[in-house]
């Protein structure tokens, strides 16, 4: 009797670690042909690279959000100034958030920059005061197209001459185009730099492929027309974050055709990292809160795929402290899907110039999965605070 309870024991076990087997396999697969798929793209970018003797005629309002930005905003605003492009084509106009320290007076500085102050137009509060802030830019601009960036970015010098020679070549409603983090001085931003590399990575390869929308609001351009034919953020105005992922994809819904991806280092935005795990947690929960309102069901399927298998890895986690043989599949799992992700991550790196990163990428695994999942939670179930503004 004794032996076949320990047979039946014995039995029930091999069937338990073999339906974790098969559950692993199935978050797996699906997971290891999209990074394929994406690296298939990243490698058949075409290279955005205007001629010698290419003339640009395309005039650009670039708009740059600021909130409490005196450390950051005369670097952006002077690199700006070097830009390789016609002066008469280009408007810069910095649209003040209710700063409360010396941003408009560095402004100020700069002649040719236009400062709209929100205080001055704005009595009401709201739930998405950027959005705002660049409506209020798009009505004031000159420009065919508008640029944006953010007031901690500085911009490289063949910037706009990349964008014109795409909007010049082909009918453009809309451009995404790279951003990198500044600087990796510290655990916490070689971690946000790695992160940052892989959704770069997603972004421009899923742009150019047309298999979803994704961009980053540090370098967009996009047609001042088109913005009104689709009625600018209308219906998503009440949305904190998303003045760059749910328009494009509004665009990209009107113009499915007209959506781009710039593919060049001289078009690489570099932007400021934040300091601290808690302000990073912060960060990422804003970006982690417009997950589910996007009309664009491609990245939420997807976004759904990566946060169940990140969760799936720490409900395994669990199940290893109930049976060691577990431990063995949880370590096997972590490292295929460590391998998979650098095989993306190598070319990505490269383009960024950051491949001595990637060391640290195995190490920083543990960490990206447990980030994941609490961002991934508290961006649909929590509150966030960013720059003294709480925000649900």
């Amino acid at each position: 009797m004794l032996r076949l309870l320990f047979h039946c024991s014995a039995m029930n076990d091999y069937f338990a670690h073999m339906l974790w087997l098969v559950i692993s396999i199935l978050f797996l697969l699906p997971y290891t042909v999209l990074l394929l798929f994406y690296r298939k793209w990243w490698l058949q970018l075409k290279q955005t690279n205007p001629p010698a003797g290419f003339t640009p005629a395309t005039s650009f309002t670039i708009l740059i959000p600021a909130r409490n930005e005196e450390n950051n905003i005369s670097t952006c605003l002077q690199s700006i100034s070097e830009l390789n492009y016609p002066k008469h084509l280009v408007e810069v106009i910095v649209l003040d958030d209710f700063s409360d320290d010396a941003t408009a007076e560095k402004v100020k500085q700069f002649e040719e920059v236009k400062l709209i102050q929100l205080k001055d137009v704005l009595k009401d509060k709201i739930n998405s005061y950027k959005k705002k802030a660049i409506e209020l830019g798009v009505q004031q601009s000159t420009g065919s197209y508008i640029v944006t960036t953010d007031a901690d970015c500085i911009v490289p010098v063949n910037w706009l001459r990349n964008f014109a020679w795409i909007i010049q070549q082909q009918p453009t409603v809309f451009i995404a185009a790279p951003v990198a983090m500044k600087e990796e001085n510290s655990a916490i931003k070689v971690f946000q730099s790695l992160d940052f590399i892989s959704l770069q990575g997603i972004t421009a390869a899923s742009v150019a492929a047309g298999f979803h929308s994704m961009c980053n609001g540090a370098n967009l351009c996009y047609s001042k027309e088109a913005f009104y034919k689709v009625d600018g953020f209308k219906d998503v105005d009440h949305i904190a974050s998303g003045d760059d992922m749910l328009l494009m994809h509004k665009l990209y819904k009107a113009f499915p055709q007209q959506v781009h991806y710039c593919q060049s280092q001289q078009s690489i935005v570099q932007t400021a990292p934040v300091e601290t795990v808690g302000e990073f947690f912060k960060q990422r929960i804003r970006w982690a809160s417009k997950a589910d309102k996007y009309d664009d069901k491609r990245i939420f399927w997807v976004l759904l795929l990566v946060y169940l298998l990140n969760v799936y890895f720490l409900v395994l986690l669990v199940a290893c402290f109930f049976s060691k043989e577990l431990w063995l599949l949880l370590a096997v799992s972590i490292l295929f899907k460590t391998v998979m992700e650098l095989l993306f991550m190598i070319p990505v790196a490269g383009f960024f110039n950051k491949r001595k990163l990637l060391y640290w990428f195995p190490v920083a695994q543990p960490f990206h999965i447990l980030y994941t999942i609490i961002a991934g939670w508290l961006g649909k179930f929590g509150t966030y605070e960013w720059k003294g503004r709480k925000v649900k």
